[in-house]
């Protein structure tokens, strides 16, 4: 009897130790996210995103009616626990800097922030920013404050939900210091990205950019046999390609910044890492886009559309965060709406059509309006009903097809902005063709019967 008693009470301790180091890795591991801070690329002109970036920063160009690029990276910090991030930036950046002020706001208990570091004029350095990796070394100065032991180095134009936390367990796990997420490609997207060639340990021992050679290509090459056995299904995919995601410890970051005078990061300071560091990979097999181009935009804002959207906007365990708008519920007369998205404060005709678009903030669409395959941005304000000015929005008997209207434009009555074959690359008053796509430019006007 009293055997099986103390057996009981030796169950239920070790029970009880069991729960204890579960708790205390928990702590462990909590206790060092708090230890990273998050540092996103503004990204530079976005040249490849005119006329979207026209006005406004990369980052800042809307997606899904109601956010912003930017609005991807700093939500995955949050969700995986990370809640101090810098946002450098340069090139008009004065909306971006307006979003993150007006929507990211912690509570004075918990100490996180979102604040932006735009480039400036010092003592030692009058130069704007050259390139990422000088961007970075520009503000070092942040990330030599006590309290950081690891930086993570993110993009603020990409789509993706990612939980850093697990690649900061890789990153620790190894011995690391410096962690790139990879994500598998077959060999055609292969020859759009930087590759990896990796050690049976998954430490990164080689990188060719964009390999268009077989030759280049077979030295990147990544068994699939070895993807598979990381819980990842290859599926035909055997290379590995940078996400341009990165996590330094931090004292290896200032030493390889401080040491060089190397521009961008994974051009120049990722390749002489892997020379003289330990670089691990992480990989990653969720939805990622790099929305670097009107084409990369448009494919993915429309997909967001789709009842089975590869990205999905709605995920209870890790939302996408956005500035909190006070505005009415989007109302309807006799509208038919299928496959789109619907952001706030919008008003729709009747007899209007949208299928497969995304309708952003405030929008007035008029009575008998096809929009098909299309994105509008909406509006930044409701106008007042003393205005005489054609007002936001789309007039009646218009028909938008395969295009992006940008915030703000009037569109007026019977017009009809449809892509045709041969239609030449170029702009025109305020309408611009890219890679095939027309975009209105924001603040356009364009007069009735209006026909591309």
């Amino acid at each position: 009897m009293g055997s099986t008693v103390g057996n009981a009470r030796l169950g239920h301790h070790n029970q009880i130790s069991r729960v204890g180091i579960l708790l205390r890795r928990h702590f462990e591991q909590e206790t060092t996210v708090q230890n990273v801070v998050g540092v996103i690329l503004g990204g530079g002109k976005g040249t490849r995103l005119f006329p979207l970036t026209e006005y406004r920063a990369k980052p800042a160009v809307p997606l899904g009616g109601k956010y912003r690029l930017i609005d991807v990276p700093i939500a995955n910090c949050i969700n995986s626990g990370i809640n101090r991030a810098y946002v450098l930036t340069q090139f008009n950046s004065a909306s971006l800097n307006r979003h993150i002020r007006q929507t990211y706001r912690f509570d004075l208990f918990h100490g996180g922030f979102v604040e932006v570091l735009a480039a400036e004029q010092t003592y030692a350095d009058t130069d704007w920013y050259q390139g990422t990796a000088d961007a970075v070394r520009k503000q070092l100065r942040y990330l030599k404050q006590p309290g950081i032991d690891f930086v993570l180095i993110l993009s603020g134009d990409q789509l993706y939900r990612m939980d850093y936390r697990r690649m900061l367990e890789t990153h620790m796990s190894s011995g690391a210091d410096v962690t790139i997420a990879a994500l598998p490609v077959d060999e055609e997207d292969a020859r759009s990205f930087g590759i990896m060639r990796l050690s049976d340990t998954g430490r990164v021992e080689g990188f060719v950019e964009k390999p268009n050679t077989d030759a280049d290509l077979s030295l990147v090459r990544t068994d699939s046999t070895w993807i598979d056995e990381r819980g990842i299904e290859s599926r035909g995919r055997e290379y590995l390609a940078s996400m341009g995601i990165y996590m330094f410890a931090r004292d290896t970051l200032v030493e390889l910044l401080e040491g060089s005078d190397y521009a961008d990061f994974g051009k120049e300071v990722f390749p002489m890492s892997i020379r003289a560091r330990h670089v691990q990979s992480h990989l990653f097999d969720g939805y990622w886009e790099d929305i670097g181009t009107i084409r990369a935009f448009y494919n993915s804002a429309l997909e967001l559309a789709k009842p089975n959207a590869p990205f999905r906007l709605l995920d209870s365990d890790a939302p996408i965060y956005t500035r909190p708008r006070f505005l009415p519920p989007t109302r309807m007369d006799g509208a038919t709406i299928n496959g789109s998205l619907l952001a706030d404060g919008c008003t729709i005709g009747s007899g209007a059509v949208i299928e497969n678009s995304s309708v952003g903030l405030r929008c007035r669409i008029g009575s008998n309006v096809t929009v098909k395959d299309s994105i509008l941005m909406g509006a930044d304000y409701y106008e007042s009903d003393t205005d005489d000015s054609e007002p936001f929005g789309v007039g009646d008997n218009t028909h938008i097809e395969g295009a992006i209207v940008d915030k703000n434009c009037r569109i007026g009555r019977d017009v009809r902005i449809v892509p045709r074959d041969g239609l030449e690359e170029g702009t025109t008053g305020d309408v611009t063709v890219r890679d095939g796509i027309v975009v209105v430019r924001r603040d356009a006007v364009i007069p009735d019967g209006f026909t591309l």
